[in-house]
């Protein structure tokens, strides 16, 4: 087998979180179990964006039409699984996740649960997205919290609570 090389490249642009220690690699780990479980071949680059919820709110009246802030934003690259490539490393570009740090604290706190698995939560969510996922129609939904869910025990962070999908 080939040696498929994940390269994640996380940006913090936001001071009103302290990103914990660990959080970095734990996304890194997120993005390699995503793309393992999904069987994704060939090397990958994703781009991982620590944005505050007044960055998030911009981005998605800009790119969505909603004029809220939310949890995160996925912009992928790819469209039917071809995707751009980076010319120096020939990884496949899949995207970007801007996550809202501020939203992920309030989510953790909200559902009871650490940052670390909101964020990773947020992540797979949101890698899942890169790779053409929607939850648009319930079936969907309920296949792509199937998979987050397998990604956090997967992780060591598995759900502590239910959770309640509210429209």
């Amino acid at each position: 087998m080939t040696e498929n090389k994940i390269r994640v490249i996380i940006t913090n642009n936001q001071k009103a979180v302290k990103i914990p220690t660990g959080l970095r690699m734990l996304i890194r780990r997120c993005c390699n179990a995503v793309l393992q479980m999904e069987n994704f071949d060939g090397s990958a680059e994703i781009s991982v964006t620590f944005v505050d919820n007044e960055e998030i709110r911009k981005l998605n009246a800009q790119y969505r039409n909603k004029d809220t802030a939310t949890d995160v934003l996925s912009f992928p690259m790819g469209e039917n699984g071809v995707y751009d490539l980076n010319m120096e490393t020939g990884a496949k570009i899949l995207g970007d996740v801007v996550l809202s740090m501020e939203k992920a604290i309030e989510q953790a706190n909200a559902y009871g649960h650490s940052l670390q698995r909101e964020v990773a939560y947020l992540t797979a969510h949101s890698v899942l997205h890169l790779l053409g996922y929607d939850h648009i129609e319930s079936m969907e939904r309920v296949r792509m919290r199937e998979k987050e869910e397998l990604i956090m025990t997967e992780l060591g962070l598995p759900a502590s609570s239910s959770y309640i999908v509210t429209e």
